[in-house]
């Protein structure tokens, strides 16, 4: 026994942490979402990865070498228990069920349920605490940041009104890191009471006439995990009179670039909404 300090409470010789009281750091996850996967990869942490979602394309580097073990609400729980894991990653209340399951069979289960841009930072701060690389974290936080930063500095005349689409039926207006990032750009979402919403069915359009009626001068589609068809959303009842429409500024933005609350929402996703509203200005201009 080691003596601890404490009177009448020892440590056994073969206690396995770390008497600095750091403890064993989780060297088996199970990310169920890409958002994690590329945060690990991104601070060098990815040999800790033994499992993800067969979602995942970010980094694609990640689907080679890591088999895929989860959609997004199913998972194979039999498989991840098999990868012997000791800490799984999730994300929202979607993969509660998932979450209970594992629990249930004795896994440690961690699910981040964060919606902002605030949020994602927090996420990956925690992720490279949980990994025992905070410096590193903090090195791809710091460049993230910059990135906002830098959008906030541009030089803005006017902002145009931007409706994003997260789904085509039932239309689905921006989640709310989304709304932020629109706003970074120098944007304005055309829905923000939706957008502080947590969950999709909360931020459906019932009225599809609103949106004719908010008039964006930007359509966004990112049609999760399917590709965005500009032309039939030109041809919905009525949305000939959108100035966006009837400028053709209706752009796609993929959705494990942006809709995935992670580094690529705030590097990628943000450029590219940077872009298209420079687009939008070049266009004003002529």
């Amino acid at each position: 026994m080691i003596n601890n300090g404490i009177s009448g409470v020892g440590i056994p010789d073969i206690y396995p942490y770390d008497l600095g009281m750091k403890g064993a750091l989780p060297s088996r996850i199970v990310c169920l979402t890409e958002e994690t996967t590329e945060t690990l990869y991104r601070i060098g942490e990815s040999h800790r990865i033994v499992g993800i979602s067969g979602f995942t394309v970010r980094p694609p580097q990640a689907r080679k070498e890591k088999p895929r073990v989860s959609a997004f609400t199913s998972a194979k729980i039999d498989r991840i228990l098999d990868l012997n894991p000791d800490l799984v990653l999730g994300f929202s209340d979607l993969q509660a069920d998932i979450a209970r399951d594992l629990i249930v069979a004795g896994v440690s289960v961690m699910v981040f349920n964060h919606r902002s841009v605030e949020g994602i930072f927090d996420m990956m701060s925690t992720l490279g605490a949980l990994v025992g690389a905070p410096d590193k974290a903090n090195i791809l936080i710091t460049e993230c940041a910059a990135n906002i930063r830098d959008a906030r500095s541009a030089k803005r005349v006017t902002a145009p009104r931007i409706y994003f689409e997260e789904w085509d039926s039932p239309q689905i207006s921006a989640i709310r890191w989304v709304s932020e990032l629109i706003e970074i750009a120098g944007g304005i979402d055309i829905f923000p009471e939706l957008a502080a919403c947590p969950d999709g069915k909360s931020r459906i359009i019932v009225d599809p006439d609103e949106v004719i009626r908010r008039a964006p001068d930007i359509i966004i589609g990112s049609w999760c995990g399917k590709k965005f068809r500009p032309e039939k959303v030109a041809q919905r009842v009525g949305w000939d009179t959108i100035p966006a429409v009837q400028n053709g500024a209706l752009h796609e933005i993929k959705s494990a670039d942006i809709l995935q609350p992670g580094p690529a929402a705030l590097t990628d996703g943000l450029a590219q909404l940077q872009n298209i509203i420079k687009k939008w200005h070049q266009s004003q201009s002529k």
